[in-house]
């Protein structure tokens, strides 16, 4: 009985070694399974932003851009098969530009901002389809486009594009790309950007006059104007901490600092010791000439300087700061805002409230929720599919390229 239990558990032992044997894989196994596993997460996360990409899309153009077809086309990595090179091109033409201009990055946000913003992210901004007939107004005319920078960068990121991969990279796409990647070399953070856009066969003059928000705009208008394309206050309050970098022209600044609002007197909203650098910065310029092209000094400069201005055009301009950082948010609890729509984020309570929540600590909650905003913002109301065109050239249509 005893040699009968023994002979039981050596089998067993065996048994049990053997399927413990059979259950090892070689490394060969495991970096297969391994890499399988890593391809299903990539592809439901790919998915899943897709997915969140396009409800949000389709939900602003709904709303905002009167489109019949469905969305069809917006996905990751796009240009895979026809022009697998276009997303590095970007990049490397965004660095060389970048090295030469350091302060290109806000201006492409802008460029980017303006153009989503009237009938989505459709590169309407650049076109002219005037015909050579003066007495039509294209987009690009209107009073708030006419500081825009970037344009030309754009063209060049296009033209390089165009010379490896002729007429397939949209220059919807390259504006979108091209910003991504200026925000990143200003040290914003990365955020994804799905591809697949296409370039819009009109501009809108009127609509660009009517509804971009402006400097001078109330809360109010502001919250309406961004809720109208699907953001809400949370959003509204990142997305204007772009404000972050780049220079504002003294142009739009300047009713509040001696007559804001026709009463004669400067904006009562701005801290008294930041009004007089204001009007320190901005003395002497008076010009129309709104190319906002200016270097100055931060706010933060102004008060450990007394050094003199460089003027390097005629109209001034102060930046708003050089960091992707929270410093904005903290200048508005100060009332240091430079623009009256800036500092009208405080006049509401709830605004207020996530001003505050982005400058309490060192700037990772806003880089995080800025990044989400700005998926949502270059997703707004895209022409994908069939519709559109991809252009030759960006201020042409393709049939006059």
């Amino acid at each position: 009985m005893a040699k009968l239990m023994k002979r039981k558990t050596k089998t067993l032992i065996v048994i049990f070694i053997i399927s413990v044997i059979l259950s090892l894989k070689f490394p060969s196994e495991i970096e297969e399974e391994e890499r399988a596993k890593r391809e299903k997460l990539e592809k439901e996360e790919k998915t899943f932003s897709v997915f969140l990409q396009r409800e949000s899309a389709t939900s602003t153009r709904e709303r905002v851009v009167s489109l019949a077809d469905e969305l069809h086309g917006l996905e990751y990595d796009f240009y895979r098969q026809n022009c697998p090179q276009a997303e590095s091109i970007v990049r490397s033409t965004m660095a060389r530009i970048y090295m030469q201009q350091n302060d290109i990055s806000f201006g492409l946000l802008r460029l980017l901002f303006h153009d989503c913003f009237i009938k989505g992210c459709d590169a309407s901004v650049f076109l002219d389809d005037s015909n050579g007939n003066k007495n039509r107004s294209i987009e690009r005319q209107a009073a708030p486009n006419k500081t825009l920078r970037g344009i030309n960068e754009i063209d060049m990121i296009k033209e390089e594009l165009d010379n490896a991969c002729p007429g397939v990279v949209s220059c919807a796409d390259s504006l979108a790309l091209a910003t991504r990647d200026a925000v990143v070399l200003a040290g914003g953070p990365f955020y994804p950007v799905f591809t697949g856009r296409r370039d819009s066969t009109q501009s809108y003059f009127d609509e660009a006059m009517d509804e971009i928000p402006k400097p001078n705009d109330n809360i109010t208008r502001t919250l309406f104007l961004f809720s109208r394309r699907g953001f809400d206050e949370k959003e509204t309050v990142n997305l204007l901490g772009a404000h972050n970098v780049g220079k504002i022209s003294c142009d739009f600044i300047r009713n509040r600092l001696t007559n804001f609002s026709g009463t004669g007197q400067p904006d009562a909203s701005v801290d008294h010791d930041f009004l007089n650098e204001l009007r320190l910065a901005c003395q002497g310029s008076n010009s129309t000439n709104h190319d906002g092209t200016v270097a100055s000094m931060t706010s933060r400069e102004m008060r450990n300087s007394s050094s003199a201005m460089i003027f390097q055009g005629l109209s001034a301009s102060i930046p708003s700061g050089a960091r992707f950082d929270n410093h904005y948010y903290q200048n508005l609890l100060g009332g240091r805002g430079l623009l009256f729509a800036d500092q009208q984020l405080m006049a509401d309570e709830n605004t207020a409230r996530f001003v505050a929540v982005y400058a309490s600590d060192d700037g990772t909650t806003f880089r995080r929720d800025f990044s989400r905003s700005m998926v949502k913002m270059s997703n707004l109301g895209v022409l994908t599919g069939t519709l559109g065109q991809v252009r030759n050239k960006c201020s042409f249509p393709t049939s006059q390229s």
